[in-house]
């Protein structure tokens, strides 16, 4: 014969004192479950949107990068005879969207076009619906790095955004 109702091996019994089978939690067992994964859900918020930018700070570095080398490649093919420019111009592009479109290589005899980019990204801090070229600060060759500023040429670009990174440098600053 099995335990008793009511010992430690058989808790529950049915109508007539008879064991039954029923295993279960209780009601109070229930509610601590879930004030813990709700407190566990509360930590786990802050971290998952500092990841988030993160992903979004290493996306503007690598953005930003790419950019830059791309502009300095348009000056050295500048520099090298390579592109068509008049006296007293710096050689950075004119347009930023130059460096995505291509252009013409005065050395091939065929006039293919040299690209620097194969697109314009865009700034991951911009507001919604600005995209590519539009995106970005740009800073001409003229320009102090002080008070960046458009002008005839494309030297530099930056982010627009006032967000501050979680390095504590502000992203227009980067």
């Amino acid at each position: 014969m099995g335990p008793k109702c009511g010992s430690a091996f058989r808790p529950t019994c049915g109508p007539e004192g008879r064991p039954t089978n029923a295993w279960g939690f209780s009601l109070i067992e229930l509610l601590a479950v879930l004030v813990i994964l709700s407190v566990l859900a509360a930590a786990a918020m802050p971290l998952a949107s500092l990841a988030a930018k993160h992903i979004k700070e290493q996306e503007l570095r690598y953005d930003l990068r790419q950019m830059r080398e791309a502009m300095d490649a348009y000056k050295r093919a500048g520099d090298e005879g390579r592109i068509l420019r008049k006296v007293g111009e710096s050689g950075y592009p004119k347009r930023l969207e130059a460096l995505a479109e291509g252009v013409e290589d005065t050395r091939d005899p065929n006039k293919a076009k040299i690209y620097f980019l194969r697109d314009i990204p865009t700034d991951p801090f911009a507001p919604e619906g600005v995209m590519g070229a539009e995106s970005w600060v740009k800073r001409s060759y003229a320009s102090s790095a002080k008070e960046p500023r458009e002008g005839e040429d494309v030297f530099d670009v930056h982010s627009g955004s006032k967000e501050v990174g979680l390095n504590g440098i502000p992203y227009d600053k980067w």
